[in-house]
């Protein structure tokens, strides 16, 4: 019962985050978001759902491994705090982006949030090599997501 109470609780935390970030995103995708300048890269706008979808499961399912992990609590706990640190950075992103409307100010952002995401994905793979495998396609979005921020702010 404490493992599907872990499980629920990490998923709910994870998504959380993605509906905050949802809130700032959906408003600004029809209007200020496609009035932008986007380069030959930058995928067509229903990709984003299905993707950041699937990288929520992932992040929600890595947390979960180190959470029932027998390794020490404050190894746990370190992690744990490393992940929340990302996951709040993942959703300022969204709110400086679509909701500031600040594409400068969300590249600076976005850079943080990268490292973040890579000093994570270290801390859990001393745990749990799985739940840090689990974050490499985040990382690598992510870094995605930041050429194409910095390739909006280049062309507009």
């Amino acid at each position: 019962m404490k493992k599907i109470l872990l499980l629920t609780l990490s998923v709910l935390i994870t998504f959380s985050v993605g509906a905050l970030g949802s809130f700032f995103t959906t408003p600004s995708i029809p209007t200020w978001y496609s009035s932008l300048n986007k380069p030959f890269f930058s995928p067509p706008n229903w990709v984003f759902g299905p993707v950041w979808t699937l990288l929520y499961i992932l992040m929600a399912v890595s947390l979960y491994l180190i959470w029932i992990n027998q390794s020490p609590k404050s190894q746990k706990r370190k992690a744990t705090l490393l992940f929340l640190i990302q996951l709040c950075l993942n959703a300022l992103w969204s709110v400086i982006f679509f909701g500031m409307r600040s594409p400068e100010i969300a590249l600076i952002e976005i850079l943080l949030l990268e490292a973040a995401i890579i000093f994570t994905v270290l801390s859990f793979k001393k745990i749990s090599k799985t739940a840090a495998k689990l974050l490499i396609p985040y990382a690598l979005w992510v870094a995605f997501a930041t050429a194409l921020n910095l390739s909006i702010v280049v062309l507009n």
